[in-house]
């Protein structure tokens, strides 16, 4: 019996999306072999950290205050919030005044808003560093691929070897087309992105000029996933800017059913953004 038909209490989109997952990715695989294959049965791909790598040259990400360091959960050393470093020269004022204003609310000794603890989407670049403790997966169909984080089942959709449209509506993970490159690299080109999100958890804002380029790149035999992010936003950033963010491939067994909004509401009684609310059932 394969992993993907011992589904227990898993959501019926995640279940088919696994049950596919194998023969999408070995017919598309046979009938060109520069496809490469971002997934295996059972596994999924883990982010190694949780705030952006420096690219290998240019300008790079927001990062942490050199006088405030940063440490995740997962550092082994005590936990920190994030404080920015202020000095990087992609920022304009406007950002830097954002930012400011976020460093102060941490430095108060309050909790600083966080995409995926309050079940809102993270938005491009943002979904690479959506969660540390979840795998994100790849469906890949002949004319799409759809890349699925398990924290709150959020989900990308990736249009192959087509256009952008001429006017594509704003929404939270805009309008992405992909094409294949060199057997082993999936391009990604994102617009049309609201600005309710932020490009990383350091809450840097953006505008809706936002455009993100993502190359995801197999390394390591296939055991590692390299993505190069570059973002170009002259709305809020005086240059385009680069990062890096790297997955390992990991067993994961069956796919949970993470439903983020059914969390309690203020937990601790914390002083934090709202979940996201609907007003009407969704069947």
């Amino acid at each position: 019996m394969s992993k993907c038909s011992r589904a227990r209490g898993q959501r019926v989109t995640a279940y088919l999306a696994c049950a596919a997952t194998a023969l999408l990715v070995s017919q598309a695989a046979a009938q060109n072999p520069r496809i490469p294959v971002l997934s295996a049965p059972g596994s999924g791909w883990y982010e190694v950290g949780d705030d952006f790598l420096a690219p290998p040259s240019g300008p790079g990400p927001v990062t942490a205050d050199p006088a405030h360091p940063y440490q995740s959960n997962t550092s082994g050393l005590q936990p920190t919030f994030r404080v920015a470093d202020l000095k990087n020269p992609a920022l304009k004022p406007w950002v830097v005044e954002r930012l400011k204003k976020s460093n102060e609310w941490v430095l108060s000794g309050r909790i600083p808003f966080q995409a995926h603890e309050r079940c809102w989407p993270a938005g491009v670049p943002g979904f690479e560093l959506f969660s540390l403790l979840r795998p994100i997966y790849f469906v890949q169909g002949r004319k799409e691929v759809v890349i699925i984080n398990e924290g709150d089942d959020q989900v990308r959709h990736v249009y192959l070897d087509v256009a952008h449209s001429k006017n594509p509506g704003l929404s939270w993970y805009g309008e992405s087309v992909g094409h294949y490159e060199n057997g082993d690299t999936l391009v990604v080109d994102t617009i049309g992105m609201n600005d309710k999100s932020f490009v990383d958890n350091y809450l840097t804002p953006h505008t809706t000029q936002l455009h993100v380029v993502e190359r995801f790149k197999l390394t390591e035999s296939g055991k590692a996933l390299q993505v190069l992010i570059t973002v170009d936003d002259p709305g809020a950033f005086n240059m385009a800017w680069s990062a890096v963010q790297v997955y390992r491939l990991r067993y994961r067994g069956d796919w949970d059913d993470d439903i983020c909004a059914e969390n309690n509401q203020a937990y601790f009684g914390y002083d934090m953004a709202p979940m996201p609310q609907t007003g009407k059932p969704d069947f």
